[in-house]
């Protein structure tokens, strides 16, 4: 029996607090269970090669911070516009090459503070869109980790949000997003704000959530 296998790239690396290695080998063998073979990249030079990216079907990033160059920003957004799809998690998809533009159109946000610390805080699904697949059957939870104020594109598919509550600079409360989907072209990205550490993964709802991105991102 002939079994389609599909090709998962794993670019991991930037700044080493949020554990690129540690967390991306906690969802390698959900990908290898999935039949996915997986690669891993320690360099964004894959993003130049066209071929490799035309013949993956999953771009799991986690790399904070860091520059990318036209040449690799280009080859990442072109590769997405053409079908493969994009996901990642925190910083390491939305802390990443802040003064590169058009990465930040691709994934539809951009990291911009977060009040020190862990905070305990809750997830709130979306109710509107409670029947995506990323969500479906999940209810709120609570996590206690970095809570991300971020900047989105208003075109982005919002699942799920968390609350900040005023303080001395903010007066009112403000709901951001948490975690989303976009496409772009023919391909997908998924984003998810939750992950600073491999512990916040062991709450099921991140767990679920983040593994069901990966693969509703892919081609």
């Amino acid at each position: 029996m002939t079994t389609n296998i599909r090709r998962a790239l794993v670019v991991r690396g930037g700044w080493e607090g949020h554990q690129p290695v540690t967390i991306t080998d906690r969802f390698v063998p959900f990908l290898k269970e999935h039949g996915y073979t997986v690669e891993l990249s320690d360099t964004l030079d894959v993003y130049e090669d066209a071929d490799l990216l035309t013949a993956t079907d999953l771009i799991v990033q986690c790399w904070t911070m860091g520059t990318i160059t036209p040449e690799q920003s280009a080859g990442l957004a072109a590769a997405v516009r053409a079908g493969t799809g994009l996901a990642g998690w925190h910083g390491g998809i939305v802390d990443a090459f802040r003064a590169d533009l058009p990465y930040q159109l691709l994934t539809g946000g951009q990291f911009l503070m977060h009040p020190a610390g862990f905070l305990d805080h809750e997830v709130r699904i979306v109710s509107e869109r409670a029947t995506h697949p990323v969500v479906a059957g999940l209810g709120d939870f609570r996590v206690h980790t970095e809570q991300y104020w971020v900047a989105t594109d208003p075109l982005v598919d919002v699942l799920a949000t968390t609350v900040f509550e005023p303080d001395e600079v903010h007066p009112d409360a403000a709901v951001m997003p948490a975690v989303w989907t976009r496409t772009v072209g023919a391909g997908r990205v998924f984003v998810s704000t939750i992950g600073h550490k491999p512990d916040d993964f062991d709450v099921p709802e991140v767990q679920t959530l983040t593994e069901r991105g990966l693969l509703w991102a892919s081609r």
